[in-house]
């Protein structure tokens, strides 16, 4: 089988591998569709905290089972995709139920070989139907998590206002799920284009350029003084993070998605007079997943509209340096399989 492995930081190669061999309690996938996510872009940079090389990038996966062992409810030939975070299972989290920040976690294509390969090998219990998903669809359900699962963390209501600053695919995932929720959703990027992007294919009502408008001054206008009662940071930048803590209102909080290998400053007494909250939020759990399956059935979000570059699997190594230009307008890139 063809598998593209990362060398170094802005080095691809395809190589021949072996296919892998069924083993006790795991699952072998042909796989069908990857996604590109932001973390694959930082890890060809050579920017992504937590990475090591050589490295199999791709966690956004969607699939055909090909052979399975300990996997009941699941059958040969059908689709799926899979929850890309091992947990151990024996750690505070997993005791807890926070299996998406297991104090020994292996995401797959992060700490582990990952899924741009023609087949995979992974643990059954991660397996989840596809429920009449398409492989592009199924391929949206893992990055679409992560913002909803951020918006469950922040326990957003209809009472809420909600900026998101970054209107990368995460970010687009936490207006979307915010939306669900009933908030009034604001976005915030430095990119007209995504700006565009936004109102245009998911309606965000309202989109603040960091670069040609002042932030504040649109914030205390869209909020008539109140600023935003939810934070949330799918940006990564260290710069983005520590302004961010300024847009928050009294009693409001702050989630941080995105994520930086530095160290967040701000104003204590600014902080504590606002009685705010700060949280991060990391991966996704089976709910989250199942949650936005059943989004994407019931029609409240199209994964489609994220899709703005298709290639072929043997494209990828010439086309991926491309994708960290921002003149190419990349949303969210999308290899397929035969």
């Amino acid at each position: 089988m063809k598998t593209l492995v990362c060398e170094t930081p802005g080095n691809f190669r395809y190589h021949d591998s072996d296919i892998p061999a069924l083993t006790e309690n795991h699952t072998i996938l042909k796989i069908r569709t990857i996604g590109i996510c932001g973390t694959d872009l930082h890890a060809f940079e050579g920017t992504q905290p937590f990475f090591s090389y050589p490295r199999i990038l791709g966690h956004e996966l969607a699939g055909e089972i090909v052979a399975t062992h300990g996997a009941p409810g699941f059958s040969v030939g059908e689709a799926v995709t899979f929850l890309p975070y091992f947990n151990c299972g024996h750690c505070i989290a997993c005791r807890n139920g926070k299996t998406n920040c297991c104090t020994s976690m292996k995401v797959f294509g992060v700490h582990i070989d990952g899924g741009m390969s023609e087949f995979i090998s992974v643990p059954s219990d991660k397996l989840v139907h596809a429920e009449g998903l398409t492989f592009e669809e199924l391929a949206l359900v893992e990055p679409l998590a992560i913002g909803a699962h951020a918006i469950r963390r922040a326990e957003v209501t209809a009472n809420d206002t909600v900026l998101v600053v970054g209107a990368g695919p995460i970010g687009l995932g936490v207006m979307e799920f915010a939306r669900i929720a009933g908030a009034k959703v604001i976005g915030l990027d430095i990119h007209a284009g995504r700006l565009r992007f936004c109102e245009e294919k998911i309606q965000l009502q309202h989109g603040i350029n960091g670069l040609t408008q002042d932030v504040a001054r649109e914030l205390v206008r869209l909020t008539d003084g109140d600023m935003p009662t939810i934070v949330v940071d799918a940006t990564g930048s260290l710069k983005a993070i520590n302004k961010g803590f300024e847009y928050l209102s009294h009693g409001g909080k702050y989630v941080l998605v995105g994520l930086q290998g530095g160290e967040i400053a701000f104003s204590h007494p600014e902080f504590h007079k606002r009685e705010a909250t700060l949280m991060s939020s990391r991966n996704a759990t089976r709910a989250d997943f199942e949650y936005v399956i059943s989004c994407i059935k019931d029609g409240l979000i199209t994964p489609s509209n994220y899709i703005t570059h298709r290639v072929r699997f043997s494209e990828v190594e010439s086309d991926f340096n491309s994708w960290l230009d921002p003149a190419t307008n990349v949303i969210k890139a999308m290899a397929f399989l035969d």
